[in-house]
């Protein structure tokens, strides 16, 4: 193993220590294939499962595997009109599986997360039966201030760049504090605990995933 998968491993390893106390189930894998594996695993014959906006699970493959699936997927990208996007929001809710990744995971195992429209944060903090957040080693900061600088000032512009947004961030490249309408960062959260034991469930990648 080199230095750098290494390194991975043990902080890893410190992570789901970390999670274990704030009532979050950890796991560390290699790589974005093994992630989609240990994925599979969770899931059950005719679950309910719905997932938030990510690049990394593009990256990993599951939206992929989920759409070519036997499972009853929501998927609110599919929807024709903003009455069936939101019918789809209201279904998600009672999702068995919500996946999604973490904007950013602090070194004491908090989870930050900054979105535009909230639907994301919101099935976070209250709904899905089991959230499954799939996070690259890159997403790891020292603590919530550090974890909110990294999304707004480098993971927000490439995403603002890739939905078109009208933003300083996909124009400047860094975060302007905006309160435009397009405004990615409404929403910011800070998930301390899971006080339903072990209903957040995070998947750690030896790999940088996603912004």
């Amino acid at each position: 193993m080199n230095p750098k998968k290494q390194a991975y491993e043990n902080l890893a390893d410190t992570l789901i220590e970390k999670f274990n106390l704030r009532g979050i189930e950890g796991y560390y894998v290699d790589n974005k294939g093994e992630a989609l594996t240990m994925v599979k695993r969770f899931l059950t014959p005719g679950c309910l499962i719905s997932f938030g906006g990510s690049e990394t699970l593009k990256e990993i493959g599951l939206l992929e595997y989920l759409k070519n699936s036997d499972y009853e997927l929501l998927d609110r990208f599919a929807a024709k009109t903003k009455e069936e996007q939101r019918e789809i929001y209201a279904k998600t809710v009672m999702a068995d599986f919500y996946f999604m990744s973490s904007n950013a995971i602090t070194m004491d195992g908090e989870l930050v997360n900054i979105d535009g429209n909230g639907n994301r944060v919101a099935c976070l903090i209250h709904g899905p039966k089991n959230v499954v957040i799939i996070a690259g080693m890159n997403k790891i900061a020292v603590d919530v201030q550090t974890a909110v600088e990294r999304v707004r000032n480098f993971a927000s512009p490439p995403n603002a760049v890739r939905l078109g947004t009208k933003t300083p961030c996909a124009e400047y490249g860094r975060c302007g504090n905006c309160l435009n309408d397009d405004c990615m960062c409404c929403q910011i959260v800070v998930t301390r605990r899971s006080r339903q034991i072990n209903r957040i469930k995070v998947i750690l990648v030896g790999e940088e995933l996603g912004y």
